[in-house]
């Protein structure tokens, strides 16, 4: 069924107050998505090399126990490794033949480590422990089911939507600078694990980050100042070009005191907090859209590392924020789109139980002046769930 109806409430920018967070590359939770999805599109594309067909798996229990170090200016040594938890459920045999799934998500897992964290040796400041064992006969019996478009394995719901907000843009691509290939050249001595918190009142955006300084760059307390204050003074520049506030402020590191030492500073061995600070799990990070918007609907699935051909906890997440964006390009006079799918298990996903499309007008417009093109925009997207869900296997959509 598809339900196209007026939004109620008001413009996510007409509210005097809006809240957004974004954890970076180098954050334990972001770490934790993104290696279980590695891990996912790594089977997924062994199974179909092997078998034709994405077979059942969900990557999507996993845990970043934080390790140990000693840090000093100039230096430090890892005492204790980061161990990595790979969970929940995979395919180890069929048809005959045995899939390496321990070997697939150890290697994934370091791929990944090696092309996002640079000061992280994957061989000697981690340890693997793959907990993975084969599903339930019910949830594999899926996969062997005739056609082309698999049952869900769950009854779950999703919700999406778009545009971006101004502030949850500035959110997103500061982020997505700090931890650019251009500015980790141009201040080498910036870690990964970044977080920002944009807080916008009224037309004033406060942005609140938290970056580590690595321990090898920096030589002392005066010298770790020093440097801050130049990052910080590039962040301003990077934020001022973002036009629609009165003011932007950037608070970086907000916990440091001068005067106390290592105790007053961000510093960092290996770039990220797991190595010594903070542990991560699946599922406490960005939603499939790379944000956590505190002023929008929230779906609770942890999206990263499910089998994305049967498990609309991930097909659905993806899919309604994709169905949103299509809504709002391809018809005119549209401020916002809300999307809410809802699956029933062993019902075909191109087939929900419920497709609804909230949608704010602009001043004139009428819903039945739109429904009708909408509700042609969603049939379009579900016929071809198929190939939006083999490009899911393959990682095109990032899911956090």
């Amino acid at each position: 069924m598809i339900v196209i109806e007026t939004f109620k409430g008001k413009s996510i920018t007409e509210h005097r107050v809006e809240i957004v967070e974004r954890k970076g590359t180098g954050h334990p939770d972001y770490m934790c998505d993104s290696i279980m999805d590695a891990i996912s599109v790594a089977l997924s594309k062994e199974y179909i090399k092997e078998f034709g067909n994405v077979l059942h798996h969900n990557i999507d229990k996993g845990l970043l126990a934080a390790g140990r170090t000693d840090k000093r200016f100039g230096g430090g040594r890892v005492l204790k490794p980061m161990e990595l938890i790979i969970g929940d459920r995979a395919t180890f045999r069929a048809a005959g033949k045995k899939i390496p799934v321990a070997e697939i998500a150890i290697d994934a897992s370091k791929k990944w480590i090696k092309e996002n964290l640079r000061f992280v040796d994957p061989e000697r400041h981690l340890k693997y422990r793959v907990v993975l064992a084969p599903g339930s006969e019910e949830l594999t019996d899926i996969f062997l089911r005739p056609g082309k478009v698999r049952p869900a394995n769950d009854t779950s719901a999703a919700v999406g939507y778009y545009p971006l907000s101004p502030t949850e843009k500035v959110v997103f691509e500061l982020e997505r600078y700090l931890n650019s290939k251009k500015f980790k050249d141009k201040y080498p001595e910036t870690g990964e694990d970044t977080k920002v918190m944009g807080l916008r009142r009224g037309n004033n955006l406060d942005l609140t980050v938290a970056m580590p300084f690595i321990a090898n760059y920096i030589k002392s307390e005066k010298n770790y100042f020093e440097r801050k204050s130049v990052v910080q003074k590039d962040m301003m520049r990077f934020v001022n070009g973002f036009k629609g506030f009165k003011g932007i402020e950037v608070h970086f590191n907000t916990l440091d005191e001068e005067g106390r030492g290592l105790g007053g500073i961000y510093l960092s061995l290996l770039g990220t907090s797991a190595e010594d600070a903070d542990s991560g799990q699946v599922g406490r990070g960005n939603r499939v859209n790379g944000l956590i918007s505190m002023n929008r609907p929230l779906g609770t699935e942890a999206a990263a590392g499910k089998n994305p051909v049967s498990h609309v906890g991930k097909i659905y997440n993806v899919f309604a924020h994709k169905i949103a964006k299509e809504i709002y390009e391809k018809i005119e006079g549209i401020k916002e789109v809300y999307v809410l799918l809802l699956s029933r298990i062993g019902t075909p996903i191109d087939q929900p139980q419920m497709a609804t499309a909230q949608v704010l007008l602009e001043r004139g417009r009428k819903i039945n002046e739109i429904a009708k093109m909408a509700e042609e925009i969603f049939e379009q997207e579900f016929s071809k769930i198929s190939k939006f869900c083999m490009e899911l296997s393959r990682g095109k959509y990032p899911i956090c």
